[in-house]
């Protein structure tokens, strides 16, 4: 009888431990989904639109960004380079996320 309870109680554990890191998991989605979408959104901001297409025609910036991403790899998520920045983002998302909610 003692082992079936701590089996249970096992089972609830990790059962909510999981849910823990599938819910953490899911709210890094969800900040960097925002961030996203109101960036995108943001694009279009009147005040941005002529300085936005001043840089998408200066080869130097389009440069300079290929170099950037360069150093990200999305292959490998876990390097300290794309965790460092995977942090930012989802700092940034989630301040925004929580400014207009």
């Amino acid at each position: 009888m003692l082992k079936k309870v701590v089996f249970v109680c096992f089972c609830f554990m990790i059962f909510a431990i999981g849910a823990k890191a599938q819910v953490a998991a899911l709210n890094e989605a969800k900040y960097i989904t925002t961030l996203k979408v109101i960036t995108d959104h943001k694009m279009n901001d009147v005040d941005l639109v002529a300085d936005i297409d001043k840089l998408r025609q200066s080869d130097n910036f389009i440069k300079d960004l290929k170099k950037m991403l360069a150093k990200l790899d999305n292959d490998r998520p876990n390097s300290a380079k794309n965790l460092k920045i995977k942090r930012i983002l989802e700092r940034a998302g989630k301040d925004i996320y929580n400014e207009l909610k």
